[in-house]
């Protein structure tokens, strides 16, 4: 790849995250799919913030987690994405900024709120979103810096953002700035609902200009349609660059060209929280094949990132990961 000034940089929703635990009688109670992302709107969010138990608020977002998650790795990493000018959108802003992350987007003067999600973790340690998007859906293409995308060696879109037609437009701007400079571009899927929603323009996506698509098992497997994971598995083969695959316990699956790797997840004394646990793996994955690294050592890289953010409560490392890796990996 090419010198560049960043390593990543990240195009998603900018969100605030709020974190409580519940019993899985509470979201019954309130009808959501267990494990699942669900969109709400504002009123919806009010009032399940409201039946929230004590909670604790973290700045998150998938891209934005990847971003924080690479900093921490001791990558160079920016983001972009749209807050408002309002206390959620400041906390942000600083919380980004002091993960080590570059983040210029200017913040919207009028419009919806600051956008937060509603996350909800069962004794299992499954968890529960309800997201309500806000002002992170009003980026488009005017938002997408060039300058940045241009000094990048990958830029990471968040499937998640694929539902407004004006941040479609920004992806597709990012997508060729970064091909235009040599760089390369990466999608996750994020959500199998996501693909529901999008799985036409997701395989064309795959096909296209993405070089490196990250999915979970679920997720592959909505993408083709098929179901199990080894049909998906040979569904991908040939359709993108390098794709790395996470199957919980199971650990990743990498495609690079023929090569195939099957890379063990990386031991966990006790699972706290699985929020961001794919983000952060995308955050090593992307540390190791921007800093030189062969994908199956990239895919350790991810699995000791995920692993750290599933032993606490969060979507961003508690501990710095650079050593972490350095630690594991000798």
């Amino acid at each position: 790849m090419s010198q560049a000034r960043q390593d990543v940089v990240g195009i998603g929703n900018a969100i605030v995250d709020v974190i409580a635990h519940a019993e899985d009688r509470f979201l019954a109670a309130q009808s959501m799919a267990k494990g699942a992302m669900t969109l709400i709107e504002a009123e919806r969010a009010e009032a399940l913030y409201a039946r929230m138990g004590p909670g604790v608020e973290m700045s998150g977002g998938s891209a934005a987690n990847s971003m924080a998650g690479l900093a921490s790795l001791g990558g160079r990493a920016a983001f972009i994405g749209k807050v408002r000018d309002d206390q959620l959108g400041a906390i942000f802003a600083h919380d980004i900024r002091a993960a080590g992350v570059t983040f210029r987007t200017p913040p919207a003067k009028a419009g919806p709120q600051t956008a937060r999600c509603l996350i909800f973790v069962t004794p299992d340690a499954q968890r529960t979103m309800n997201t309500y998007l806000g002002a992170s859906v009003e980026l488009g293409p005017e938002d997408v810096e060039e300058e940045l995308i241009a000094a990048a060696q990958v830029t990471y879109l968040e499937g998640y953002l694929w539902d407004k037609p004006r941040a479609k437009e920004a992806f597709r701007k990012a997508a060729r700035i970064a091909h235009e400079a040599g760089a390369k571009v990466a999608l996750t899927l994020s959500d199998p609902f996501c693909v529901e929603r999008h799985r036409a323009e997701f395989q064309e996506l795959v096909k296209g200009p993405v070089d490196i698509l990250f999915a979970n098992d679920a997720e592959i497997r909505a993408l083709w349609q098929v179901g199990d994971f080894d049909a998906a598995l040979a569904a991908t083969k040939g359709q993108v660059g390098t794709a790395a695959l996470t199957r919980s316990e199971k650990g990743s699956v990498v495609l690079a060209g023929e090569r195939i790797d099957r890379v063990p997840a990386e031991p966990v004394e006790r699972v706290v929280d699985t929020t961001g646990a794919g983000d952060l793996y995308a955050a090593g994955f992307l540390y190791g094949l921007t800093n030189g690294r062969p994908p199956a050592e990239a895919a350790r890289i991810g699995a000791i990132a995920a692993a750290e953010v599933v032993s606490h409560v969060g979507a961003r490392p508690e501990r710095p990961l650079k050593a972490l890796v350095a630690e594991r990996l000798g």
